[in-house]
């Protein structure tokens, strides 16, 4: 999924406009010999161009390749780099600096959009410069009590003073989009909000500043699209319930529709988000985003299979979310007598699909066991444990390692996988080993998934209390 990821986020590169671009960078006694042209997408970055020097330090990088709005940058892969912009305007100008300073002394023909791009980093320069002469003269706990503070809000006056000048300038785009979201302590009529409510407005309005329906936004730097994005997923999901996540991606994701790229992005990432989170519920949240957006054709510039995969996933996720009935399987154990794994003894059943073949199933299932071992009594657990690869010789490794350690709990059942009811490995999805689930008996429902010794341990100590 991520190197499906990575093919559709370069997408925007494989199209050929007839002008293309030539933008010429000199940067007077420079002495390289080659210098690359690149370009962010979202948390990465990529060359997409190299110029060579022409004897006098002047390096044309021109391609007939469409280039899409965005933040893009020249460096020598060593010591020097300046970003630049291209936006809605034709990539077809000059830029000239000195070698010693390229993006301070950077001087703009044919472009706008960077002639005040470049005039609010030497303004920003300037304050930095500032600080760094005050913080020479003076001692720590005085610069950071009096002159640290002072900066940081001139340095917030002159972001938004380029913000109100430029408005539609990208580099005042970007820096609005930085900024944080003003919560209200108030409602409209002067009833003070609760800190519950004041939440709920941040995440309403947590990507109000920032325009994700120009596709320039995907192209800058990780802080100021990545990070934000997943700071959202990450930080202040962190703890919700599915029931209000889906929502609030969904909200989302729809604000990108305008920037197909953008949209399409969000879609994948998230999706690629939910499917590898350790978080057990959330496989509600990955199943959400594949029906909503896989199967109605939303997604594009993946292959049909790749699509289908992601469906035919989330279709069996659908049946293997926390809190639904356990499919039912059946298999033998090690003297061929059948167990149903709805008919397990007791109020819990651990269930268990591993290979002594998986070195990760080697560590984790030792330590699963001696904890199953201490709380199968208090809390009536049984095991429904399945060998993943039953041919012969990984039949022996498994009798031998249980053997080995000593795994032989009457309850813990032991059960090879050679023989079912089912395709277990479709029904449970499982194609990487351990996978461990624990059952509620009574009504047969996946009570936790995703488990690890660690959680294990957590699940039943919060069982037993």
């Amino acid at each position: 999924m991520k190197a499906l990821l990575l093919i559709l986020l370069m997408a925007p590169f494989a199209t050929f406009a007839k002008d293309g671009y030539k933008i010429t960078f000199t940067a007077t006694g420079n002495s390289d010999s080659a210098l690359y042209m690149g370009y962010y997408v979202a948390q990465h970055r990529f060359f997409l161009d190299t110029a060579y020097n022409n004897g006098k330090g002047t390096f044309v990088f021109k391609g007939s390749r469409e280039l899409t709005d965005g933040l893009y940058y020249i460096t020598n892969n060593r010591d020097h780099y300046v970003p630049f912009v291209i936006y809605r305007e034709e990539p077809r100008f000059t830029l000239r600096t000195d070698n010693n300073h390229w993006k301070l002394s950077m001087t703009v023909k044919h472009s706008d959009e960077n002639e005040v791009f470049f005039n609010f980093h030497r303004a920003e320069e300037t304050l930095y410069q500032e600080g760094d002469q005050l913080r020479a003269t003076l001692d720590s706990a005085q610069f950071d009590s009096v002159v640290r503070p002072r900066l940081i809000r001139r340095l917030d006056s002159l972001r938004m003073s380029f913000v109100e000048q430029y408005p539609q300038r990208m580099i005042a785009k970007m820096l609005l989009a930085t900024k944080d979201i003003d919560i209200p302590r108030k409602a409209e009529d002067g009833t003070p909000l609760t800190q519950r409510q004041r939440f709920d407005y941040l995440m309403a309005h947590y990507f109000d500043n920032m325009p994700l329906d120009d596709p320039f936004i995907l192209h800058t730097p990780k802080e100021i699209f990545y990070d934000r994005v997943m700071n959202y997923v990450d930080g202040s999901m962190r703890g919700m319930p599915p029931e209000l996540i889906c929502p609030l991606l969904d909200s989302l994701i729809d604000r990108a529709k305008p920037a197909p790229e953008v949209y399409r992005w969000l879609i994948l990432n998230l999706t690629n988000h939910f499917l590898q989170s350790r978080v057990m519920v959330y496989d509600e949240v990955y199943v959400h985003l594949v029906q909503r957006y896989f199967a109605t054709g939303q997604v594009t510039n993946l292959e049909p299979s790749v699509i289908d995969e992601q469906i035919e996933r989330a279709d069996r996720w659908q049946h293997l979310l926390v809190g639904r009935v356990a499919p039912e399987l059946i298999l033998f154990d090690t003297l061929h007598h059948p167990f149903s794994l709805h008919h397990m003894p007791g109020r819990y059943t651990l269930l268990i699909f591993w290979s002594p073949t998986c070195g990760h199933c080697r560590d984790i299932i030792p330590a699963v066991y001696n904890l199953y071992n201490s709380y199968a009594d208090s809390l009536d657990l049984s095991a429904f444990v399945i060998l993943t690869e039953p041919d012969e010789q990984t039949t022996k490794q498994w009798r031998s390692f249980l053997l080995d350690h000593h795994i032989d709990h009457p309850r813990w059942i032991n059960l090879s996988g050679g023989e079912a009811n089912v395709d277990w490995r479709d029904v449970y999805d499982v194609h990487t080993t351990p996978q461990i689930y624990l059952i509620e008996n009574e009504k047969h429902t996946i009570y936790a998934k995703k488990l690890d010794a660690n959680i294990f341990e957590r699940v039943l100590q919060a069982l037993n209390q």
